[in-house]
């Protein structure tokens, strides 16, 4: 058994904890008098990889991604 925080989001229940929970799998919901904070919540949780590159970064990865998508048509 384990114990798994989350919130209800007006629909339905998230888990913010990363453990696998099975199709069908019972639980026991403990409803708090306790509330998420907006940063708190997992619709979020992307922000933490969002940033900005710099020209020369920028330059080198669409290079990488250019050379990715090249066909040489004489590799095979």
């Amino acid at each position: 058994m384990h114990a798994l925080k989350g919130y209800f989001d007006g629909e339905k229940f998230i888990p913010l904890d990363k453990k696998p929970i099975k199709k069908n799998q019972k639980v026991i919901i403990t409803i708090l008098d306790e509330f998420v904070e907006i940063n708190e919540t997992n619709n979020r949780i992307y922000k933490k990889y969002i940033g900005k590159l710099d020209d020369s970064s920028f330059n080198e990865v669409k290079k990488a991604l250019d050379d990715c998508e090249r066909i040489d048509t004489n590799e095979w």
